[in-house]
């Protein structure tokens, strides 16, 4: 319990998932973006929480998540592992989901908010259930890869998703407050979509560089959204005589 080397595993490990925790606050944007404005507070805590229970279901498993990672057949020399199938299935649903929002977002644009399309949100929590288990799995085999006891990855999976169920509400606000960092979400997830896909062909795209050009993005548009208030404020502004 006071060994230095399980508390340095337990930092590290609770780190990677709050950053593996992103994608999930990004398309939990996304998805409750077409939900009525009163509704998308209780779909943020209502698909957090279910990742967690996800996580935690997952960990209870670890045999049969080790079982995942057997390969299940081979197709022209290229073997699919259970794991293999549910990422190839995730990334080809985001690469969908974010075309789809992308293509509804340009029709949508000019109409007002009670012409605009509004989700349901039993479908909305469907979807959000669907890609958790996604990014669970992929959460859950990071954390077994990394941490030998189990209280380590419990306590590191409770903390991340606690920090992401506290910092995503701000984040989604942002996001759907500025047309534009949404489409840029968007292309995100079309990111994460394309990597998952990859990742099922077992082509590993090292983490580090989505997120950086991710990070990167954000700091543009956050330049731009600046810039765009500045401007606002100076031309709201009382001129001097």
């Amino acid at each position: 319990m006071f060994n230095a080397e399980i508390w340095a595993s337990l930092i590290t490990l609770t780190t990677l998932e709050i950053v593996l925790g992103i994608d999930n606050i990004v398309i939990l944007a996304i998805i409750t973006n077409g939900l009525p404005a009163h509704q998308r507070e209780k779909a943020r805590i209502v698909g957090l929480s279910l990742a967690l229970v996800m996580r935690l279901l997952l960990l209870f498993s670890i045999n049969w998540i080790a079982s995942l990672v057997q390969p299940l057949f081979v197709i022209w020399d290229q073997s699919f592992s259970g794991r293999d199938l549910v990422m190839l299935a995730g990334g080809l649903f985001l690469i969908f989901k974010a075309v789809r929002e992308m293509h509804e977002m340009l029709e949508e644009a000019g109409r007002s908010e009670t012409e605009r399309r509004v989700a349901s949100f039993a479908n909305a929590i469907a979807q959000i259930v669907v890609l958790d288990a996604v990014f669970s799995l992929d959460s859950v085999i990071t954390a077994v890869g990394m941490a030998r006891q189990f209280w380590v990855m419990v306590t590191a999976v409770v903390v991340a998703v606690i920090i992401m169920l506290v910092a995503s509400g701000a984040i989604i606000r942002f996001i759907h407050a500025h047309p534009t960092v949404k489409m840029l979400a968007l292309a995100f997830v079309l990111l994460i979509g394309f990597a998952l896909v990859a990742e099922g062909f077992e082509f590993h795209i090292p983490k580090g560089y989505l997120y950086f050009a991710m990070a990167f993005s954000v700091l543009v548009e956050s330049l731009n959204v600046a810039v765009a208030r500045r401007r606002a404020r100076r031309g709201t502004a009382p001129k001097a005589d």
